[in-house]
C-alpha cells in the first residue's frame, strides 16, 4: 500500500504518471524497447524531449528570450558551474545566505569567484528571510544568487527581485508550484527531485544574453552555450528522468496549470500551519509571511518525543516527515503531487498523538 509521501526530495511523484510510467516501461511508443534502453540519438527521443521542453515553455510561460535547458548533476552541480561560467564578467558575485541551500552555494562559488555576502540570516540560526532592504549589493558584481524556498529551514521569500542586475535563482524546491515571472530572472536553476521528476536532472532557464557573455575558456560541457548548441544533448543525458519529467508537465497542465497549483499548495499550507498556530504542543516559529508554502518544518516541545512521533506516523503510513539532520525536528513536504488528503490525514494524526502525549 502506498503512504503519504512527506519526502523533501526525492519527492512524491503524481501517481498517475507513476502508472503510466509502468505501462509504458517494458515497452514504448510500439518501439519495440523501453524507454531506458532508446538512444537519445534518435528521432523518437529527439521528438519526445523537443515537446517537453515545448510543455515547460507553456506551463511557466518562458519568453523567447530565455532558453531551457535540461543537464545532469543536479543543483548541486550548477553552484559550481554559475561562477565558473560568469566570472569574466566580473570577479566577484553578490550571495544572499538565508539558510542551508545557499549556504552551501556560497561556499561552493568562493572557490571559483570572489564571493560578497550581500546579506545573511545564519546569526539569527536562519530564523528570518532578509528583507530586500538588507541586501547589501555591490555595483559590479558579476550576478546576484539567492535561494527563494530553503527546504531544510521551511523559510521562504515570496516577492520577486526588481533590481537592474543579473538575478540568480535556486528554485529547486519551489518551481512549478505557482505562476512564475521569468523575464525576471538572468537564470533559474532547479534540481528535479521535487516538482519536476526522479533525481540526476537539472532545469536550467538562462536568458540568452546572459548565455552569450559566459567564459569561453572552460571544457565545453561546463559552458552553458554548448549545452544549448547541443538541444541539451552535448552528452548522454539522463534519458529517463527527462522523460518522467515530461509527464508530470503533462500532469500539471492536465490538472490546471500554475494557477491552480498555487491555489491548491496555499491551502495544503494554510491547513497544517493553522494547526500548528493552534497548539503549543508543535512549535513553528517562522514569521507567518515568509513560511514555506513547500515545506513545513516544525518541532515538538518535548523533544524526546520526536522517536516516538516518526514511528507511529510511519505506522500510519505517513513518510518521511523527520527533519533533515542538519536542523533537526519534523519537515513535511507537500510539493504539488501532495493532495490535500494527505495533508488532513497528516492534521489527524498529529492531533490524536498531542492527545495521547499531550
Amino acid at each position: 500500500m502506498r503512504g503519504w509521501n512527506f519526502s523533501a526530495g526525492p519527492a512524491a511523484i503524481p501517481e498517475e504518471v507513476i502508472s503510466e510510467v509502468r505501462n509504458e516501461l517494458l515497452e514504448y511508443d510500439d518501439s519495440g524497447a523501453s524507454i531506458i534502453e532508446i538512444s537519445h540519438r534518435t528521432k523518437l527521443y529527439t521528438s519526445l524531449v523537443s515537446e517537453i521542453k515545448k510543455d515547460l515553455i507553456e506551463i511557466l510561460d518562458i519568453p523567447d528570450t530565455h532558453e531551457v535547458l535540461f543537464l545532469q548533476g543536479g543543483a548541486t552541480y550548477q553552484f559550481s558551474m554559475i561562477p565558473m561560467n560568469f566570472r569574466n564578467i566580473s570577479e566577484n558575485a553578490d550571495y544572499v545566505v538565508s539558510g542551508t541551500w545557499s549556504k552551501k552555494a556560497a561556499s561552493e562559488a568562493e572557490k571559483l569567484i570572489k564571493v560578497n555576502v550581500i546579506a545573511s540570516s545564519e546569526d539569527s540560526k536562519f530564523s528570518h528571510f532578509p528583507s530586500f532592504e538588507e541586501w547589501k549589493i555591490t555595483n559590479n558584481s558579476a550576478y546576484i544568487h539567492y535561494c527563494p524556498n530553503e527546504t531544510m529551514q521551511g523559510i521562504a521569500l515570496h516577492k520577486t527581485p526588481d533590481f537592474n542586475k543579473n538575478i540568480v535563482a535556486d528554485m529547486t524546491s519551489v518551481i512549478l508550484s505557482q505562476p512564475l515571472d521569468v523575464s525576471k530572472y538572468s537564470l533559474i536553476y532547479a534540481g528535479a527531485q521535487k516538482n519536476i521528476g526522479p533525481a540526476g536532472l537539472a532545469v536550467v532557464i538562462i536568458e540568452k544574453n546572459f548565455m552569450n557573455q559566459a567564459n569561453t575558456n572552460l571544457s565545453k560541457i561546463l559552458q552553458y552555450r554548448e549545452h544549448s548548441k547541443a538541444d541539451s544533448m552535448f552528452n548522454t543525458p539522463p534519458t529517463f528522468a527527462w522523460y518522467v519529467a515530461g509527464k508530470v508537465f503533462k500532469w500539471i497542465k492536465k490538472s490546471g496549470g500554475l494557477g491552480y497549483f498555487k491555489n491548491a499548495n496555499i491551502k495544503k499550507a494554510t491547513l497544517l500551519y493553522e494547526y500548528l498556530d493552534s497548539t503549543d504542543f508543535y512549535i513553528n516559529n517562522i514569521q507567518k509571511n515568509q513560511r514555506s508554502i513547500m515545506n513545513v518544518t516544525f518541532e515538538l516541545a518535548n523533544e524526546a518525543l520526536n522517536k516516538n512521533f516518526i514511528k507511529e506516523s510511519t505506522s500510519k503510513n505517513l513518510l518521511n516527515l523527520k527533519g533533515h539532520a542538519l536542523v533537526g525536528g519534523m519537515r513535511a513536504s507537500i510539493y504539488n503531487a501532495m493532495p490535500v488528503e494527505g495533508v488532513r490525514e497528516l492534521i489527524q494524526f498529529m492531533k490524536e498523538f498531542e492527545s495521547k502525549y499531550g
